[in-house]
């Protein structure tokens, strides 16, 4: 047989490359992918919308009579402390003058008004004196019972008198503090715009005090001037009882009952929020959706659960998301959602299966907007395609990216 040239051997080898790079280029190049392994765990399924921050009170402070107002120095965010803080200054309106019939008659009230008063204290010091006795009359009671001098029904009466003397100085304490302001109310029919220094005084002036201890919300009336009674002066509130109002479709606040657990996210904070269902309003509402469609919406009332060093830095009206959990499902075997697509009537995955794509349909349980339950069709720890392109069918090669 004759021997093979050196020449001939090497234009051999090189075909046979040529050959084998071509059968490559022409052979199917696998599809790339990304997976997610198929998994026990727990599974949220919740009701997410966006809801707002508020305070639970909201105090409006009015004008307490018609008059000028002085300029008003707080400003929105200020500390106040309830019947300490002075929020503004009134002078009233000159009051209409008196006739000499009324004259008389608010005189005579005065003084009626002033004996009230005598007759009170001594009402209060004679329950008093009634007090200290019977007091008395029960220390002296009590060694005889040990003794057996007396009996029990006896020293029984004893203390039944001293609680019957604690409630009338009582009484008596109540009525006086009553016809002392009732002497004020009579006075205050004599004063007229000659008392003092043509009411300007600062006497005169009726300060408004915070009825809340909190912060300023908002200043409604800054500048000075005439206002009439009832006139809102300033938004008060307390930051530390906020709530959170979130109005859902009508039928998905159905699904919702109080004590649920909430999950507040994207609110500005590096944590999640843990939050309670408080009430579902029982009256609904029509609201114009972002496409103009009529909706019946229901507010949905959360409180905090965190403490509130965690969102203290929240405000009134702040937006916040919220997913409200209606099912909590524990050890359920679950895929992403981004592997499900529809396959005839049946939902379906691909499944990778060493290198090769396989179809599976699969039967499914609760799901939410990351995660579904599956209840038949796939086994733990096999792992399913996310988002198959049409290019993945059943049988087509894949690699994983």
């Amino acid at each position: 047989m004759p021997t093979l040239s050196r020449r001939t051997l090497a234009i051999g080898a090189i075909v046979l490359v040529l050959i084998i790079l071509i059968s490559i280029s022409l052979r199917p190049q696998p599809v790339g992918i990304d997976i997610a392994q198929v998994q026990r765990g727990d599974l949220l399924v919740t009701i997410d919308d966006e809801g707002q921050t508020r305070l639970k009170d909201i105090y409006v402070v009015s004008a307490p009579v018609a008059g000028q107002v002085r300029r008003i120095d707080i400003e929105a965010g200020d500390a106040v402390t309830a019947g300490d803080t002075t929020l503004a200054l009134f002078q009233p309106s000159d009051p209409i003058m008196l006739n000499v019939r009324s004259r008389t008659e608010a005189e005579a009230f005065v003084k009626a008004a002033d004996a009230a008063v005598g007759l009170a204290e001594a009402e209060q010091s004679r329950a008093q004196a009634q007090l200290d006795y019977d007091r008395a009359e029960l220390r002296r009671a009590q060694p005889l019972a040990q003794r057996g001098t007396i009996s029990q029904a006896t020293l029984d009466q004893r203390q039944l008198s001293v609680l019957t003397a604690q409630a009338n100085l009582a009484q008596a304490i109540a009525n006086l503090r009553k016809v002392l302001a009732d002497l004020e109310s009579a006075r205050a029919t004599l004063i007229t715009s000659q008392d003092g220094e043509n009411g300007q005084d600062s006497k005169d002036l009726i300060p408004v005090r915070a009825p809340i201890t909190g912060r300023v919300l908002r200043v409604l009336q800054e500048s000075e001037g005439v206002l009439t009674a009832g006139t809102p002066l300033m938004e008060l509130g307390d930051p530390s009882k906020l709530e959170i109002v979130v109005d859902l479709r009508s039928t998905d606040a159905v699904r919702i009952k109080a004590g649920y657990r909430v999950i507040v996210d994207d609110w500005g904070g590096d944590i999640p929020l843990e939050g309670r269902v408080r009430l579902v309003e029982p009256f609904g509402f029509t609201k114009i959706s972002a496409l103009g469609i009529e909706e019946q919406r229901v507010n949905v009332i959360i409180d905090f659960v965190s403490p509130q060093s965690e969102w203290q830095s929240l405000g009134h009206g702040y937006r916040v998301e919220t997913r409200i959990v209606v099912q909590d499902q524990r050890g359920v075997l679950k895929i992403p959602v981004s592997a499900l697509f529809r396959s005839e009537d049946n939902w379906a995955v691909f499944i990778d299966d060493s290198g090769t794509a396989r179809l599976k349909e699969i039967a499914l349980g609760r799901r939410n907007n990351l995660e579904a339950e599956v209840t038949d069709g796939l086994n733990q720890d096999e792992t399913v395609i996310l988002h198959p392109s049409d290019a993945i069918i059943d049988g087509v090669a894949v690699a994983r990216r």
